[in-house]
């Protein structure tokens, strides 16, 4: 029999479609997966009116009009999200039938991205419905003002115009062509090296004439109380930026106003909890900064050439970028120029955030707390370094609290149906959705974290785990997950654990989780150990982007619930092989973070992420009170008391209690571990 070049042709082409279904299906199910470990996306087999689009995102490239226009062929499209930052989108259709004709087209199909010059494969998904938040729109950082409209098209033309960028450099200002933006100085030079100006060396020729006008409007209007006397003008190809900083506080004085020329922008405010704010500046308007704005908060302007924005109209417009997924789309920047007004500063600054303040940097360094010695200073202590820190870093903390333990789930989920639990110390409610078939409530200390719970959809109120407004027996099991290892004696550790006992109805169970002393157990290093970061000096060690992984890394959680430092509930004296310095009478020491542990009761640091620390700058010594006023230091190191258990420790605590019986005790990842029953 002869086979016709035709129908080998014929063959090698079905092989060729073969082997492009088998690659669209293999991504697909990536995409599946990548959607589930990292976003928490379910995607479903059956087909329904809801599809989840991977490549096709703000965060990729791709614009709201350009999606709306490809997804609209095949339907009536209901509802379209695009959350920001994110490489995929949600699209409803009308009806499954349209869903179906969408994910039979698009699935595998290469589009080309608009004005990015480069082609991206969509892989589409079924999910059961497509839900998001509604986004609570941001509140401008106090002291932070914008002004639409502030100068004339006119007046914006000739300000351009009299900035000669093209020139030779003269006499009368200082230009520099900076890696991210041209910039020019008038008045006084600003020194990038040292962050400063020389106040003895006057540039000649002052501000530009055709500023005066402006100036005189905004003082007349309210807007500054001391004409400037510095001026910086900014360029901004697109793609280019500024990165996050605070203008100096001894350079210049509270004031600061920056007019926007040529294009807008997106300006990036960031608290040093963590919290961020974008905010969209106008073209032609004036930004503000006074009081806690200019001194505490950070402002930058990140390197891209697209914004994400609010699509209507009204989000072109000043004010905060809201994170609405159904209303933001891409806007390509232009060039930009701003012109930043300053007054030189005569005198030292001494304003109320010290912790920033280059002025009074050192000045009210307070020192390492000691270990407790009754009740008061025990409670004392914990307010200070537990409960205020964690209110502090609760957005950072909640940010990086996202994977459930398995052996904590695999308690939650082998509880019976309808079961009622309380997570005692829940912190962003990690637990709280794990088991729909159980009646879960949570509670935490930190008002921050518990308002993180609700935005989730959870039930969570805030109380101390000492007393938990809870009827007695009322409760069918609880979990107390990294609570207990924040307080700080024997008699408070005990007491949390004799309330948790008091909620469980009789035979109810407990899961209680505290932090070990062995890191390093039955010849097996801790997750926490084997990340070490590979710095060769371990003081800078916590100063690296991996410290805030500290516990989301070596521990299933740590709420905000507790308190702090501790008298041995074993006798100490032996020491059991464990390389443990008593502290009493002394001060707490630091943690090196990712080293084993050589005290039980010590100070962990928290870095908040993204911050730099100032060259020779020691972050060991900053072992301040989260609500001093050292804390809110620009990227500050926050420091949680803990007491870390040795084995049997815990154990021991839950016998010395008649009213419980010890179920199983075991090992996990650098945590003690024991289960209560309830008698």
């Amino acid at each position: 029999m002869q086979i016709t070049s035709m129908e080998v042709k014929t063959s090698e082409d079905h092989l060729k479609v073969h082997k492009m279904k088998k690659k669209v299906l293999r991504k697909q199910v990536r995409a599946q997966h990548t959607l589930m470990r990292h976003e928490g996306i379910e995607c479903i087999s059956h087909a329904t009116q809801s599809l989840v689009i991977a490549n096709a995102g703000l965060g990729n490239g791709m614009s709201r009009h350009q999606l709306l226009r490809i997804v609209e062929e095949y339907g009536l499209v209901e509802t379209l999200l695009m959350p920001p930052n994110k490489p995929y989108s949600f699209v409803k259709y009308g009806t499954t039938e349209e869903a179906k004709k969408a994910f039979d087209a698009l699935n595998g199909k290469e589009v080309a991205l608009e004005d990015f010059g480069q082609n991206i494969v969509l892989y589409i998904n079924f999910v059961e419905k497509v839900f998001w938040q509604n986004a609570v729109p941001p509140s401008l950082p106090p002291g932070l003002m914008v002004i639409e409209k502030i100068i004339s098209p006119e007046e914006e033309r000739r300000m351009l115009e009299s900035i000669d960028w093209i020139g030779d450099e003269d006499t009368q200002n200082a230009q520099k062509t900076l890696k991210h933006r041209r910039v020019k100085h008038f008045g006084y030079e600003f020194c990038y090296d040292n962050n400063n100006v020389d106040k003895d060396k006057p540039l000649p020729g002052g501000l530009p004439e055709i500023c005066d006008l402006f100036l005189e409007k905004c003082l007349r209007q309210g807007y500054i109380k001391h004409k400037p006397d510095q001026l910086t003008v900014n360029q901004y190809e697109p793609g280019q930026g500024i990165p996050p900083h605070i203008d100096t506080h001894s350079a210049f004085e509270d004031e600061i106003i920056s007019l926007s020329l040529g294009a807008e922008i997106v300006m990036d405010f960031k608290h040093p909890d963590g919290h961020t704010v974008g905010i969209m500046l106008p073209r032609c308007s004036l930004l503000v900064m006074t009081g806690e704005s200019r001194y505490l908060w950070t402002h930058g302007i990140t390197p891209r050439k697209y914004d994400v924005i609010q699509a209507s109209e009204l989000g072109q417009k000043v004010g905060t970028i809201t994170a609405d997924v159904g209303d933001l789309t891409l806007n390509r920047r232009e060039t930009r120029t701003s012109f930043t007004f300053r007054k030189v500063r005569r005198s030292p600054c001494n304003c109320i955030y010290p912790s920033v303040c280059d002025s009074q940097k050192g000045q009210e360094r307070q020192v390492q707390p000691s270990f407790p010695h009754n009740e008061m200073e025990a409670s004392k202590l914990e307010q200070e370094y537990v409960h205020k820190v964690y209110e502090e870093i609760a957005t950072h903390f909640s940010s990086t609290r996202h994977s459930p333990w398995p052996r904590i789930v695999e308690f939650l989920r082998s509880l019976p149906k309808g079961s009622i639990v309380a997570d005692v110390g829940c912190g962003n409610g990690k637990y709280l959705g794990i088991n729909e078939d159980l009646y879960m409530v949570g509670c935490d200390r930190s008002k921050n974290l518990v308002d993180i719970c609700g935005e989730k959809n959870f039930q969570a109120f805030v109380c101390d785990a000492l007393s938990v407004p809870i009827r007695s027996g009322s409760c069918d099991a609880c979990i107390s997950i990294a609570v207990i290892h924040h307080f700080s004696t024997v008699e408070r550790r005990l007491a949390t654990i004799r309330e948790l006992a008091r909620l469980l109805r009789p035979g109810g169970t407990a899961l209680i989780y505290v932090w070990a002393m062995e890191q390093e157990y039955k010849k097996q290093k801790s997750k926490y150990l084997k990340e070490k970061n590979g710095s060769k000096d371990k003081k800078e060690e916590i100063n690296t982007g991996t410290a805030q992984r500290l516990l989301s890394d070596q521990m299933p959680d740590s709420s905000s619930q507790d308190s702090a430092c501790s008298d041995r509930l074993l006798d100490d004296s032996k020491d059991e092989g464990c390389d443990a310095k008593p502290v009493a009478d002394s001060r707490l020491p630091i943690h090196t973070n990712r080293t084993s542990f050589h005290s039980q009761d010590l100070l962990v640091p928290w870095h908040l992420k993204g911050g730099p620390k100032k060259k020779g700058e020691s972050v060991d010594t900053m072992s301040f009170p989260a609500g001093s006023k050292e804390s809110q230091e620009l990227s500050p190191v926050f420091h949680r008391y803990y007491h870390v258990f040795r084995e049997g420790e815990l154990e021991a605590a839950c016998r010395s209690l008649d009213c419980v019986r010890v179920q199983k005790s075991y090992y996990d990842q650098g945590n003690w571990c024991v289960v209560l029953e309830k008698l």
